[in-house]
Protein backbone atom coordinates (compact mmCIF):
# COMPACT_ATOMS: atom_id res chain seq x y z
CA UNK A 1 0.00 0.00 0.00
CA UNK A 2 2.83 2.44 0.84
CA UNK A 3 4.37 1.77 -2.58
CA UNK A 4 1.13 2.62 -4.37
CA UNK A 5 0.73 5.74 -2.24
CA UNK A 6 4.31 6.80 -2.96
CA UNK A 7 3.76 6.36 -6.71
CA UNK A 8 0.56 8.40 -6.52
CA UNK A 9 2.33 11.16 -4.63
CA UNK A 10 5.11 11.22 -7.24
CA UNK A 11 2.52 11.74 -9.96
CA UNK A 12 0.98 14.64 -8.04
CA UNK A 13 4.26 16.44 -7.35
CA UNK A 14 4.83 19.60 -9.36
CA UNK A 15 6.29 18.58 -12.69
CA UNK A 16 8.70 20.43 -14.91
CA UNK A 17 11.18 20.88 -12.07
CA UNK A 18 14.11 21.35 -14.43
CA UNK A 19 12.39 24.18 -16.32
CA UNK A 20 11.92 27.80 -15.38
CA UNK A 21 8.73 28.34 -17.39
CA UNK A 22 5.41 26.61 -16.78
CA UNK A 23 4.84 23.61 -19.01
CA UNK A 24 1.83 23.60 -21.31
CA UNK A 25 -1.14 21.35 -20.47
CA UNK A 26 0.03 18.88 -23.13
CA UNK A 27 3.53 18.80 -21.66
CA UNK A 28 2.11 18.32 -18.16
CA UNK A 29 0.25 15.26 -19.47
CA UNK A 30 3.38 13.88 -21.15
CA UNK A 31 5.34 14.53 -17.92
CA UNK A 32 2.73 12.68 -15.85
CA UNK A 33 2.89 9.66 -18.17
CA UNK A 34 6.68 9.69 -18.14
CA UNK A 35 6.72 9.89 -14.33
CA UNK A 36 4.47 6.82 -14.28
CA UNK A 37 6.78 5.01 -16.74
CA UNK A 38 9.88 5.85 -14.71
CA UNK A 39 8.16 4.83 -11.48
CA UNK A 40 7.17 1.48 -12.99
CA UNK A 41 10.76 1.02 -14.21
CA UNK A 42 12.09 1.80 -10.73
CA UNK A 43 9.84 -0.86 -9.21
CA UNK A 44 10.67 -3.33 -11.99
CA UNK A 45 14.43 -2.98 -11.43
CA UNK A 46 14.04 -3.34 -7.66
CA UNK A 47 11.90 -6.47 -8.07
CA UNK A 48 14.18 -7.94 -10.75
CA UNK A 49 17.25 -7.48 -8.58
CA UNK A 50 15.46 -8.99 -5.60
CA UNK A 51 14.54 -11.97 -7.79
CA UNK A 52 18.19 -12.43 -8.73
CA UNK A 53 18.02 -11.32 -12.37
CA UNK A 54 21.29 -10.32 -14.00
CA UNK A 55 21.96 -6.93 -15.56
CA UNK A 56 21.86 -8.59 -18.99
CA UNK A 57 18.39 -10.02 -18.29
CA UNK A 58 17.10 -6.68 -17.00
CA UNK A 59 18.57 -4.84 -20.00
CA UNK A 60 16.93 -7.33 -22.38
CA UNK A 61 13.52 -6.55 -20.85
CA UNK A 62 14.16 -2.79 -21.09
CA UNK A 63 15.21 -3.18 -24.74
CA UNK A 64 12.05 -5.17 -25.45
CA UNK A 65 9.89 -2.44 -23.88
CA UNK A 66 11.61 0.16 -26.08
CA UNK A 67 10.94 -2.02 -29.14
CA UNK A 68 7.24 -2.42 -28.31
CA UNK A 69 6.29 1.02 -26.95
CA UNK A 70 6.72 4.74 -27.50
CA UNK A 71 9.42 4.89 -24.80
CA UNK A 72 12.65 5.63 -26.64
CA UNK A 73 15.17 5.08 -23.85
CA UNK A 74 15.85 3.88 -20.32
CA UNK A 75 18.89 5.09 -18.33
CA UNK A 76 19.05 3.66 -14.81
CA UNK A 77 22.05 4.39 -12.62
CA UNK A 78 23.70 3.06 -9.52
CA UNK A 79 24.29 5.25 -6.44
CA UNK A 80 27.29 6.95 -8.12
CA UNK A 81 25.37 7.98 -11.24
CA UNK A 82 26.91 5.32 -13.50
CA UNK A 83 24.31 3.80 -15.84
CA UNK A 84 23.99 0.11 -15.02
CA UNK A 85 20.66 -0.73 -16.65
CA UNK A 86 19.61 0.50 -20.08
CA UNK A 87 17.88 -0.37 -23.31
CA UNK A 88 21.31 0.05 -25.00
CA UNK A 89 23.86 -2.16 -23.21
CA UNK A 90 27.44 -1.19 -23.92
CA UNK A 91 26.75 2.54 -23.79
CA UNK A 92 29.08 4.06 -21.25
CA UNK A 93 27.40 6.99 -19.52
CA UNK A 94 27.58 8.51 -16.06
CA UNK A 95 25.24 11.16 -14.70
CA UNK A 96 27.10 13.99 -13.04
CA UNK A 97 26.66 14.46 -9.32
CA UNK A 98 26.60 18.28 -9.40
CA UNK A 99 23.09 19.56 -10.20
CA UNK A 100 24.52 23.03 -10.91
CA UNK A 101 26.90 21.82 -13.64
CA UNK A 102 26.39 23.13 -17.16
CA UNK A 103 25.26 19.77 -18.56
CA UNK A 104 21.90 18.58 -19.88
CA UNK A 105 21.92 15.69 -17.39
CA UNK A 106 23.00 17.77 -14.36
CA UNK A 107 19.53 18.39 -12.84
CA UNK A 108 19.05 14.64 -12.44
CA UNK A 109 21.83 14.59 -9.80
CA UNK A 110 19.18 15.86 -7.37
CA UNK A 111 17.63 12.37 -7.54
CA UNK A 112 20.85 10.84 -6.17
CA UNK A 113 21.18 13.34 -3.34
CA UNK A 114 17.56 12.96 -2.26
CA UNK A 115 16.93 16.66 -2.98
CA UNK A 116 14.22 15.73 -5.52
CA UNK A 117 11.94 12.75 -6.11
CA UNK A 118 11.07 13.74 -9.70
CA UNK A 119 12.91 15.74 -12.36
CA UNK A 120 11.17 16.57 -15.65
CA UNK A 121 13.02 18.23 -18.47
CA UNK A 122 11.82 19.68 -21.75
CA UNK A 123 13.21 18.63 -25.11
CA UNK A 124 16.87 19.58 -25.48
CA UNK A 125 20.13 18.30 -26.92
CA UNK A 126 21.85 15.74 -24.74
CA UNK A 127 25.57 15.67 -24.08
CA UNK A 128 25.97 12.02 -25.12
CA UNK A 129 25.59 12.77 -28.84
CA UNK A 130 23.70 16.05 -29.34
CA UNK A 131 20.42 14.34 -30.26
CA UNK A 132 17.27 16.02 -28.96
CA UNK A 133 15.29 14.21 -26.25
CA UNK A 134 12.82 14.83 -23.44
CA UNK A 135 13.77 13.16 -20.17
CA UNK A 136 11.95 12.50 -16.92
CA UNK A 137 13.58 10.80 -13.98
CA UNK A 138 12.55 9.54 -10.57
CA UNK A 139 14.56 8.41 -7.59
CA UNK A 140 15.11 4.68 -7.16
CA UNK A 141 12.81 2.77 -4.82
CA UNK A 142 15.45 0.27 -3.67
CA UNK A 143 18.25 2.73 -2.97
CA UNK A 144 19.91 5.80 -4.40
CA UNK A 145 19.70 5.71 -8.17
CA UNK A 146 18.40 7.71 -11.12
CA UNK A 147 15.62 6.04 -13.09
CA UNK A 148 15.20 7.99 -16.29
CA UNK A 149 12.98 7.49 -19.31
CA UNK A 150 13.46 9.37 -22.54
CA UNK A 151 11.39 10.27 -25.55
CA UNK A 152 12.95 11.41 -28.78
CA UNK A 153 12.02 14.92 -29.94
CA UNK A 154 10.19 13.31 -32.86
CA UNK A 155 8.01 11.27 -30.50
CA UNK A 156 7.24 14.30 -28.32
CA UNK A 157 6.36 16.40 -31.35
CA UNK A 158 3.99 13.74 -32.66
CA UNK A 159 6.06 12.59 -35.61
CA UNK A 160 6.23 8.96 -36.58
CA UNK A 161 8.58 7.01 -34.31
CA UNK A 162 11.89 6.02 -35.90
CA UNK A 163 12.14 2.56 -37.42
CA UNK A 164 13.65 0.17 -34.90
Amino acid sequence: MRTVLAAAILCLLPLGLARAEDPSPAEKLVNAHMVAEATLAAHYVAAALKAGMSAAEINAVLADIVKRTVITEFWISDETGRVVFTHAPGTDFRFGTDPAADLQSAPFARLLSGEAAVVAQGVRARELDGKRFKYVGVAGVDGRRIVQVGLSAAAVEGEAPPAR
